[in-house]
């Protein structure tokens, strides 16, 4: 039985960048709170995340993954 690989991409986390930190994601625009950094498979590609940046605006909504980590910027 064979068994079908995943995609896998490591991102690249700034080093000031934990749970709890006000981050802008300048690709979106948008400003919010680190929640969690840790494994993301994305449920349309399949493709499997390390290091994704889960962020939820301030004082609450909608949560989003960064797609580019690198960029980000202090809030």
């Amino acid at each position: 039985m064979s068994t079908k690989g995943r995609n896998r991409q490591r991102q690249s986390v700034p080093g000031w960048v934990s749970e709890g930190t006000l981050i802008r994601d300048p690709l979106i625009g948008r400003t919010g709170v680190v929640q969690f950094i840790g494994e993301f498979e994305d449920p349309k590609s399949r493709a499997v995340m390390h290091n994704a940046v889960f962020v939820r605006p301030e004082g609450g909504g909608v949560e989003w993954v960064v797609e580019d980590p690198s960029g980000l910027e202090r809030g």
